[in-house]
């Protein structure tokens, strides 16, 4: 038996899953999750073959919940926002259902799938979706990351600076320091480039918490943030953080 999660905030979009999916008595749906945090505490219980997972809803998107998924199942999106197809095929989904959608539409989805599921070999590396799974934090404004077990949003404006430690990011905020699995070069491309400054190859920093720039060692400098930390600021990215500051 295959194993199957539906994901979506609206129950009549569940309810004509449900419904195509009596096309396909092989398939069975373990469970029902109405928000993000259901369909991950869903897929680390019933480790699903294959999810139905829409993309705007309340708490966390869809793209925000498959990042903190460890262990990622094959993806087909049932969505009513068309903006996010180009997304979900650069991020090998196994297809992207544009509501509404009809019966021979979504078994066409289903069966692309069957045909390979046999042949793991052949499908596409589900392991890419992490990298687009978080979505851009300018779009949502948000950074979501998991902390002692729990699922931790953070807002933008609330990051003081990022910093690199190894292949993590540490998020720095008023309430501590937590990582995030991702690169320097994601979030210096995604992050506001008015708010968010590299200042260092280790360092990205948040322009409106700096209260003042002092002179360090050799062509280095410090920032000092409101909470009194110290950055460490780089030749190359003085003049940046200048820039940046209006200097």
């Amino acid at each position: 038996m295959i194993k199957a999660v539906i994901i979506d905030d609206e129950p009549l979009a569940r309810e004509i899953v449900k419904e195509y999916l009596l096309n396909f008595p092989q398939i069975q749906v373990v469970q029902e999750c109405n928000d993000g945090f259901e369909g991950l505490k869903a897929i680390q219980q019933h480790q699903p073959d294959l999810i139905f997972l829409d993309i705007q809803m309340p708490k966390i998107t869809g793209f925000e919940m498959l990042e903190l998924v460890e262990k990622l199942p094959a993806v087909i999106f049932t969505t009513a926002f068309e903006e996010h197809a180009i997304r979900a095929f650069e991020v090998n989904a196994v297809d992207y259902l544009l509501k509404p959608f009809g019966s021979d539409r979504f078994d066409k989805a289903v069966q692309k799938w069957l045909d390979h599921f046999h042949k793991p070999a052949e499908m596409p590396d589900t392991s890419s979706l992490l990298e687009a799974a978080g979505a851009n934090p300018v779009q949502n404004n948000r950074v979501v990351i998991r902390f002692n077990g729990k699922i931790k949003i953070i807002p933008v404006p609330d990051i003081h600076y990022l910093e690199a430690a190894d292949d993590y990011v540490k998020v720095i905020t008023a309430e501590g320091s937590f990582l995030k699995n991702k690169t320097m070069a994601f979030f210096e491309k995604t992050l506001d480039p008015a708010q968010f400054t590299r200042v260092h190859r280790s360092y990205i920093l948040n322009v409106t918490q700096v209260t003042r720039i002092e002179p360090y060692e050799k062509e280095n400098h410090l920032a000092i943030l409101r909470s009194g930390a110290k950055v460490l600021v780089s030749k190359t990215g003085y003049p940046k953080l200048k820039a940046a500051l209006g200097l």
